[in-house]
């Protein structure tokens, strides 16, 4: 059954009804159409436009297609054209001439913003859950290794020392942003589509306020024409979802490094790893390689949008179709990487010593040694050189500065003294960077604390 048959004289092309066709991807929001359609007939009724009987009828109705598609005992089929028609089409094959009055003082075009709006929200809170379970999970790493050293590095070059904590309460600061977007894209999206009609509104007295709070939105949207035109939030969505997929991204390509043999900062369980059919000694990052190329797909749904958008005129045109599958894939794609990010950390094994030694072989503490030297009021840039100095004898003889002898020391400069292994040793390094977002432990207690109350506040 097409809703819009009157007017046609010639049956649709078969492709045309094919290409045309949204049903084998808009029957995924089948539970927002009838949450709607049973909101909008209540408010139908109250407003005396439907009779009370009437009302009965279509809920019980609906309802009943809601729990038989929830029981497979109904199947959507492709002879619809979209989710609309089908529910319409079973409604009235089910009740008789009640069903057809369904659709009184709406169009698709409100219909389906209003569907897309309830999904999307739905959703949210769903990615909202799973980067939440994300953030107690890095939460509860970073509380376990604050005292676990490791190389902190720019230009992928050893730089500094810090704690295996500190690194990951990095992405943590990432992730809890994630979540304040998803916040925040929820917010703004929570008004109600519905009785904007096809762009102009209807002459039948809605009560749009009603619909709204029975839908838990804030309100009705304010103009008839933006209502079925916006698709703002959706784009708000994905380059959420995107700035998501990049930061697991991040991490991951972190993770794949830090697995190879030459850092061999982390073992990954084998349940998150495959092997190689030809070299059995191989143990590969999988998921981690997975998660990072999934992000491109994340990416290009968002392209995809903006550039569908860009050129098109008030009010609804049919381009906008092409929001679903792009939507629905990225959601689905980032939901499954958070998951799967997540158990993955969960039962990765960090290795201790390798990073510690790391951070002692890559001479992350020479900024301190330089330190050491200013504080004996040797003038930075002097200081800076003998420090340069140090390092080219260590790299000469394969050593570290722990390494060297006091000797040593005071022939480059005579100002070093027994204490300058105390003020290069890494738990010195780290523990004395005690300002708030450094990676001391003191810093960081107060960080973790913070992220806990936040994290209660958000709920």
């Amino acid at each position: 059954m097409k809703l819009w048959g009157g007017r046609f004289t010639k049956e649709t092309n078969q492709l045309v009804h094919n290409f045309n066709a949204s049903i084998s991807f808009d029957q995924k929001f089948y539970h927002q159409d009838i949450e709607g359609s049973i909101a909008h007939v209540k408010m139908l009724a109250k407003q005396g436009i439907l009779t009370e009987e009437d009302k009965e009828k279509i809920v019980n109705g609906l309802m009943g297609i809601r729990e038989d598609l929830e029981k497979g005992i109904l199947v959507i089929t492709g002879e619809h054209e979209d989710i609309h028609s089908f529910v319409e089409a079973v409604l009235t094959e089910r009740i008789g001439e009640a069903g057809k009055r369904l659709h009184t003082g709406r169009s698709r075009n409100d219909q389906v913003a209003l569907d897309m709006k309830l999904y999307t929200r739905d959703e949210i809170d769903e990615l909202s859950s799973l980067v939440k379970g994300l953030l107690e999970e890095l939460l509860k790493l970073m509380e376990e290794n604050l005292d676990i050293y490791m190389p902190g590095f720019t230009h992928l070059q050893k730089a500094q020392p810090i704690t295996l904590a500190h690194h990951i309460g990095a992405y943590y600061e990432m992730f809890d942003r994630d979540r304040s977007r998803l916040h925040d894209i929820k917010k703004r999206m929570n008004y109600c589509p519905l009785g904007s009609g096809a762009l102009a509104g209807t002459t039948y007295p809605l009560d749009r306020e009603y619909t709204a709070e029975l839908l838990g939105f804030d309100g009705p949207t304010l103009n008839s024409m933006d209502s079925v035109a916006d698709r703002d939030y959706l784009i708000e969505l994905l380059s959420a979802l995107s700035t998501i997929a990049m930061h697991l991204s991040r991490f991951c390509e972190e993770i794949i490094i830090w697995n190879t043999n030459e850092y061999r900062f982390v073992e990954i369980d084998d349940s998150y790893s495959t092997g190689s059919s030809i070299m059995p000694q191989k143990k590969n990052p999988d998921i981690a390689e997975l998660i990072r190329g999934k992000t491109g797909r994340v990416y290009g749904a968002l392209v995809s949008m903006l550039t569908t958008m860009k050129g098109i005129p008030l009010a609804y045109n049919k381009d906008m179709q092409e929001d679903k599958e792009l939507t629905f894939d990225a959601i689905d794609t980032v939901k499954g990487c958070l998951a799967l990010f997540t158990g993955m950390m969960s039962t990765m094994t960090f290795r201790k010593a390798e990073m510690e030694a790391s951070a002692k072989n890559g001479f992350t503490n020479a900024t301190d040694a330089a330190d050491y030297l200013v504080n004996h009021g040797v003038a930075f840039r002097d200081a800076h050189g003998i420090v340069g100095q140090l390092v080219l004898f260590c790299i000469e003889k394969g050593i570290a500065l722990d390494d060297m002898s006091l000797e040593e020391y005071k022939a480059i400069s005579p100002v070093f003294e027994e204490d300058i292994y105390e003020a290069i040793s890494l738990k010195t390094c780290v523990e004395k960077r005690t300002t708030i977002g450094a990676p001391g432990q003191e810093a960081m207690k107060k960080v973790i604390e913070i992220y806990k109350k936040r994290l209660e506040k958000q709920d």
